[in-house]
């Protein structure tokens, strides 16, 4: 069976008779079973897929079937479905059953798509290369000695090596974007506040988005579509009308006005093949029409600082229920309630989880709450005020995604500040809270996936899926 790239396609077939859901799943299976050595998968679904193959499939033959009949996703480990494991990739989470679904998973499954199984990750979301997993290292399909990128590693590698159509991951600081850039895909960050966080285990609750990796935009719009709006289960979640984002990578018209991030583009940091793919990106933006200016951005250097305070800050607080009394891995050597706790957490958590936590809790200590975590706030509110006033006299802008492609497994994951100098380029849309994407550009000399990222204003994916949409068409 050929590599679909796209639900229209799968469902061509399957209105046709030429494809079957159930033929559609095996193959799947089939790959996943071919690509186990990546590791992108903590735990195949194989029962409950199956078994929802067959219910979506005789709606199909009924004429009944939802929007998403045929796509069969993947969910990253930290998002709740019913009745499954979920881990968030942690030994202290190794055999938790979600006592019940995310809205996410509700919704996806309301629309008739099929969950295939849970993806690997880094611990709890926090990582940029899929290393700090209790399961192990995600491998990237276009060089197995190279990162997938995290924190949804595993997400990216099943779309990329054809384990699933699509899937779903988390987006804290870039963990859809740069994955999708480090694999090829097309990953996708809506605004803060779009889609439900609800049943989705928390890491940093001001920054954390669901976003989707996919590779087609059709299939990301279409999805925005599906798991977006109002939901009572989470107060952060906008009640704003949900736009047909499908109809709109169509029928949005009109050239937009694109800035340049010029600080981004003319880093040292920034990989020369991946500054001359960018370059060649913006010419062609040019040539459809599109105003190109370059603008300046002169906070680049708090970006990384702001960001990895607040969210350790949050990390902190979210992690405390993980205990050893409520849920979760608990040492049974204990001999006192405090041994308990500092005994599990110990050997529950994993090094980059336990500096995370300590980091946070550093900077919201008596002592350093107003030196750190409070002018945090402060500069966090002035990266947003400049971006939206940057949005208010363009449509979108433009940066690099990471400063370079993959690197090997172990290159960095021993050097904490340089794992966290990845995020530079990512962490401004997670500080503002705007919808960004990560495009793929092809690749550099060794084969390697190079990427592109696009902004857009608070609550406007329309234009961003379009622009997409025309940029990839004409690729």
């Amino acid at each position: 069976m050929k590599k679909y790239t796209s639900l229209t396609e799968i469902q061509g077939k399957l209105a046709q008779k030429q494809l079957t859901l159930n033929e559609l799943l095996a193959y799947y299976l089939d790959q996943i079973d071919k690509h186990q050595h990546l590791n992108a998968f903590n735990e195949v679904f194989f029962s409950s897929a199956r078994k929802q193959a067959e219910v979506v499939q005789a709606k199909l033959d009924r004429g009944q079937a939802g929007k998403l009949a045929g796509m069969v996703i993947g969910i990253k480990d930290n998002i709740c479905y019913q009745d499954h494991i979920v881990t968030a990739s942690s030994k202290m989470l190794e055999s938790f059953v979600a006592p019940y679904s995310s809205t996410v998973v509700k919704r996806l499954l309301a629309e008739d798509a099929i969950i295939i199984g849970r993806l690997n990750c880094d611990e709890f979301a926090m990582g940029g290369s899929n290393e700090t997993s209790y399961f192990g290292t995600v491998k990237n399909a276009a060089d197995e000695e190279r990162v997938a990128g995290g924190s949804s590693g595993g997400s990216a590698v099943a779309v990329q090596a054809d384990m699933c159509l699509a899937a779903l991951g988390t987006d804290t600081g870039g963990s859809v974007r740069q994955p999708a850039a480090f694999c090829g895909n097309i990953g996708f960050k809506p605004t803060y506040g779009r889609i439900s966080r609800y049943g989705v285990i928390a890491y940093a609750s001001s920054f954390d988005q669901v976003g989707t990796l996919t590779s087609s935009v059709s299939d990301a719009a279409l999805l925005l579509e599906v798991l977006a709006g109002a939901d009572e289960n989470d107060s952060t979640v906008a009640s704003i009308p949900v736009p047909s984002y499908t109809t709109s990578l169509t029928t949005s018209s009109g050239k937009k006005k694109i800035a340049v991030l010029r600080e981004t583009v003319e880093s040292e940091a920034l990989d020369q093949e991946t500054k001359n793919e960018i370059l060649k990106a913006i010419e062609k933006i040019k040539a459809d029409g599109h105003d190109v200016v370059e603008v300046s951005f002169d906070l680049l250097d708090y970006l990384v600082p702001t960001y990895y305070i607040l969210t350790t800050a949050e990390a902190s607080s979210n992690l405390s229920r993980y205990d050893g009394v409520h849920y979760g891995y608990r040492n049974t050597q204990a001999q006192s309630l405090n041994q308990l706790y500092k005994s599990s957490r110990a050997e529950g958590f994993g090094e980059e989880v336990k500096r995370r936590i300590m980091l946070g809790t550093f900077v919201l200590s008596a002592g350093y709450y107003d030196a750190y975590y409070q002018k945090a706030q402060k500069v966090r509110r002035l990266i947003r005020e400049k971006v939206v006033a940057l949005l208010q006299d363009c449509d979108v802008l433009i940066s690099p995604v990471a400063p370079t492609p993959a690197f090997k497994i172990g290159e960095n994951v021993q050097d904490p500040l340089v794992m966290y100098m990845a995020d530079i380029y990512t962490v401004l849309a997670s500080l503002a809270g705007i919808p960004a994407v990560a495009l793929p550009l092809g690749n550099n000399q060794q084969g390697l996936p190079l990427s592109i990222q696009l902004m857009a204003k608070h609550f406007d994916e329309e234009t961003l899926l379009s622009l997409s949409h025309s940029f990839l068409e004409k690729a």
